[in-house]
């Protein structure tokens, strides 16, 4: 039986935290499934489009016996997971705060399908501050936002800067 595990996410971008988790994520499964959110409600700077290339780009190379697809959604998160068959969400923490925000979700979704396990990671403390939220305000600054995301995602960010967006 194959395991199947989902990272959700908008990825708008993809940071070297989001990849940190994936990296460990992939242990635990035989394929996942990273789903990148719609999200209108947060007016990604990125197309859905661009979100989901950027997390192919930057997952390849983790593929090593498993199988690693991105696929937007926009539904419920339980719905989705249902959809691909996963067995597991894989969610990422970095603080306290994420903690209590994750547990009450938890609660939840396990009230709408319990046969379906969460998975807690903890960030590598190295990127424990990182969020798309703040590299995208440091991109817009002028800061070094490649000290927070892969080569060509930081390309992307300076090149949607100079243009206006």
């Amino acid at each position: 039986m194959t395991r199947i595990g989902l990272y959700p996410g908008t990825f708008d971008p993809i940071t070297n935290g989001h990849i940190d988790i994936i990296s460990r994520a992939v242990k635990l499964v035989d394929k996942l499934i990273i789903g990148v959110a719609v999200n209108r409600d947060k007016g990604p700077l990125f197309s859905l489009e661009e979100r989901v290339d950027m997390v192919l780009r930057e997952t390849r190379q983790f593929a090593n016996g498993v199988e690693i697809e991105a696929k937007p959604f926009e539904n419920l998160l339980m719905h989705f997971a249902e959809e691909c068959g996963a067995g597991i969400i894989v969610r990422g923490l970095r603080a306290v705060s994420d903690f209590e925000y994750e547990f009450q979700m938890v609660a939840m979704n396990q009230k709408m399908n319990d046969d379906i396990e969460t998975v807690f990671l903890m960030a590598d403390p190295v990127h424990q501050a990182v969020s798309s939220r703040l590299v995208k305000e440091i991109a817009r600054l002028g800061g070094r936002a490649d000290l927070f995301v892969p080569e060509d995602v930081n390309r992307r960010l300076v090149a949607k800067y100079q243009s206006g967006k």
